[in-house]
């Protein structure tokens, strides 16, 4: 293949998408149902939260069955992103290590997350206990909440995440 045929094709795509005023003709329109499956967000005050509960216990087993093979034992070590430790460095002259206990300024958006993009080969697998257990038990190997406690949508807002204070929040004027 040339150099030329790419250019071509993107200068056709380019008269194509110019012809259709509206669209370029591609794709179709999403199905509320379809809007709806992807529309799990997680507030930091809880709503969006579904029904459910899991205990750091119940998310060791499901960690170790759906998530270990890409973030390795206790959330180090793996392949993908790591998930634990971290803490303090984020300032200083070290390169940063971002992880659910040193980084997320939220609980629930870590289950937020989990919930809509875990496990990496099967997105939205994970049912509102699983994603709960998990949650519980990374919060739990970061040293943020006891393995005894329960995360359910009335917990999780409640959980204190070290780095809360860490980002600035933008205010619009009026």
């Amino acid at each position: 293949m040339s150099m030329r045929e790419p250019v071509l094709a993107l200068a056709l795509l380019v008269v194509a998408s110019t012809a259709s005023a509206q669209t370029p003709g591609l794709g179709r329109v999403a199905t509320p149902e379809e809007i709806a499956a992807y529309d799990i967000s997680a507030d930091p005050n809880g709503d969006g939260l579904p029904p459910g509960s899991g205990t750091p216990r119940q998310g060791e087993a499901v960690y170790a069955a759906k998530c270990v093979s890409c973030h390795g034992e206790k959330g180090v070590d793996g392949p993908a992103d790591r998930l634990v430790g971290g803490q303090g460095t984020l300032t200083g002259d070290k390169r940063p290590i971002k992880t659910v206990g040193s980084y997320w300024p939220y609980a629930t958006s870590v289950f937020a997350y989990i919930r809509r993009s875990m496990p990496f080969t099967e997105p939205k697998s994970l049912t509102p206990d699983e994603t709960y257990a998990v949650t519980a038990y990374l919060l739990q190997l970061n040293g943020i909440i006891k393995s005894n406690e329960v995360m359910n949508a009335q917990t999780l807002p409640k959980v204190r995440m070290p780095n809360r204070d860490g980002f600035f929040v933008f205010v619009k004027p009026n």
